[in-house]
């Protein structure tokens, strides 16, 4: 047997891309209420454009979503169907602080989340919760400036606190960060910033990453308090860097791309900011915004397992052509001529994820879990209402045989697998319902349309089959 027998197999969604009810129970509103469907959709992800700013009658989808909130029960027993052993997801965190500065959180938040996790349980399905996963209240952004401000790292600890004080006896593993790295490239999503022209964005910039940082030690620090057998993960949006040619000026760009995001794993998982970021600040005339205690906190409260998101690899190259990119908008990179490519321009590059995971687990020497992989691609609803998704069996297939290899020839440890999304959801890049990820079709369209039906397709049977047979079944005949 190559997978572990306690290996926690399972599907992955996030609050803000398939929650909805953004108006019910008493939740408040939070940055991605405000991300809009269509073409300006990149230019507020990336905080060049102030969604406030966007004329009314703005389609923004993840307000209602799949309205997972109200299907919860209907959608967890489908994943029970499946056989998970595990079920990724992450809270809204102004359904729990409507504001964000609150002392109280809200009751019918916490009973809300109470509800799923107990179902979770009721099923033999663990839950593995994220903390934040691209999510904080908007009156933080409008009255505190959000994570510009140290004093959001108050309100993120006291946020946190609550859910593990109400939820101790039924969550045992959490992120505290979802893709940490994500506030390089599309920040408004990630953290709420929007940037004015006179801004210095590189010295803000440095300043969230701190304050994230810091407050994702505070917080591990205060799960191990409330309850010692908590595991805390920190989790990146992985995919390793390929230099474009043997040239060195490309390799050595390969590295430099690589450690845009591990600087980020680097101090969660060993408990300092490394050598080359601090002389990169130096360089840069940019100042990390440490206050007493800081590096103290950073070493001492240090993440028990890296999870991550892996959907391509990447290309690096010391002169790129602009007419040479791939059309993923938020990870661009230099084609690769060799690999195949999604719907939506994404390389398939299995090997590169075995690659990616040796990578990591050479660098930190911690268990790994696979937290996001997948492809999103367009479904076709048949006549008798069947979906038969063939590529997407053969794009986990592949995945997971790596994933295999990665355990049986490399030694890798591996903790789990939660695929994304196990059920349609809104895409994070692009907004829409028609970029499908998951084993279970929802019926709504890019214009907010549909009844919610939900439908397994065929790869829902053929998850089933793998996780019954602890992935030594990966058969699609």
């Amino acid at each position: 047997m190559v997978f572990p027998k306690d290996f926690l197999w399972g599907g992955a969604t996030a609050a803000n891309q398939t929650e909805g009810a953004f108006d019910k129970n008493g939740r408040g509103l939070s940055n991605v209420d405000l991300m809009p469907f269509g073409e300006k959709r990149f230019e507020v992800g990336t905080g060049q454009l102030d969604p406030r700013q966007l004329p009314e009658g703005t389609v923004n989808p993840s307000r209602v979503a799949i309205d997972h909130y109200g299907h919860y029960e209907e959608d967890i027993k489908l994943m029970a169907e499946m056989g998970f052993k595990v079920y990724r997801m992450s809270i809204s965190w102004s359904r729990i602080f409507p504001q964000g500065d609150e002392s109280t959180p809200n009751a019918l938040g916490l009973e809300h989340y109470r509800k799923v996790f107990q179902l979770c349980k009721d099923n033999n399905i663990e839950p593995l919760v994220t903390i934040n996963h691209f999510d904080i209240p908007m009156y933080l952004v409008d009255n505190y400036g959000g994570w510009k401000n140290r004093q959001t790292v108050d309100f993120f600890v006291n946020y946190a606190k609550s859910l593990f004080e109400n939820y101790k006896d039924l969550v045992k593993y959490w992120l505290t960060f979802n893709e940490i790295n994500m506030v390089l490239h599309f920040p408004f999503v990630s953290s709420g910033l929007t940037f004015q022209e006179s801004d210095n964005r590189q010295q803000i910039t440095t300043d969230v990453i701190h304050h994230q940082l810091v407050a994702s030690a505070k917080v591990t620090e205060v799960a191990k308090q409330i309850n010692p057998d908590f595991q805390i993960g920190c989790m990146l949006a992985a995919g390793s860097y390929y230099p474009q040619t043997p040239n060195p000026k490309d390799m050595w760009k390969s590295i430099l791309d690589d450690r845009d995001s591990y600087m980020f794993t680097d101090v969660q998982v060993r408990g300092n900011y490394p050598n080359y970021y601090l002389k990169q600040m130096e360089q840069k005339g940019l100042t990390i915004p440490f206050q007493t205690g800081d590096n103290e906190i950073l070493a001492e409260n240090t993440v028990d397992f890296i999870s991550f998101s892996y959907y391509s690899s990447r290309v690096s190259s010391a002169n790129p052509d602009a007419g040479n990119q791939t059309e993923s908008n938020i990870f661009a990179s230099e084609v690769n001529p060799y690999l195949e490519s999604s719907d939506w321009g994404w390389q398939i590059d299995p090997l590169g994820f075995r690659i990616t995971m040796n990578q990591i687990y050479d660098r930190y020497n911690k268990p790994l879990f696979v937290v996001e992989n997948g492809i999103g691609a367009f479904d076709e609803v048949t006549e008798d209402n069947q979906i038969i998704d063939d590529y997407r069996i053969q794009y986990h297939k592949e995945h997971i045989q790596a994933m295999a290899d990665t355990i049986e020839q490399d030694g890798v440890e591996l903790l789990g697998y939660t695929s994304w999304a196990c059920i349609d959801s809104i895409s994070n890049g692009t907004g829409e319902m028609a970029k499908r990820y998951g084993f279970i079709y929802v019926d709504r369209d890019n214009h907010g349309k549909g009844s919610f039906r939900r439908i397994p397709k065929k790869s829902f049977y053929w998850y089933k089959q793998v996780i019954e047979s602890n992935g030594a079944n990966l058969s699609n005949e």
